[in-house]
């Protein structure tokens, strides 16, 4: 699946919050570029390999366009928690911001 992400954070605050969210769900790094990062191991049960792909790039001079590329189908765990990863980048530019999921 594509996910996409719109925030005025810097990509190099972007890619860093990702460093640290992902491999907190059980993904390494597999590789790096200057404005981009993939992700692979197993998210949730069943043991399914996972692959994401991370890209940024500066939008319109102020926001940075973040999109997330899942090998997953459907709305796998790989994909809300790639959700929440957008909602906590949502957090650092606006503090009253809060998740609450609707299922």
């Amino acid at each position: 699946m594509r996910h996409f992400h719109r925030t005025s954070l810097h990509p190099d605050l972007v890619l860093a919050t990702a460093d640290a969210f992902f491999p907190t769900i059980g993904l390494r790094p597999a590789g790096e570029t200057a404005r981009g990062r993939t992700y692979t191991g197993v998210v949730g049960t069943p043991e399914v390999p996972s692959t994401l792909e991370l890209s940024v790039r500066m939008e319109g001079g102020h926001y940075t366009f973040v999109e997330a590329h899942t090998d997953q189908m459907g709305e796998s765990r790989l994909d809300r928690n790639v959700k929440k990863f957008f909602v906590q980048l949502h957090t650092q530019v606006d503090e009253r911001h809060t998740f609450a999921p609707a299922y």
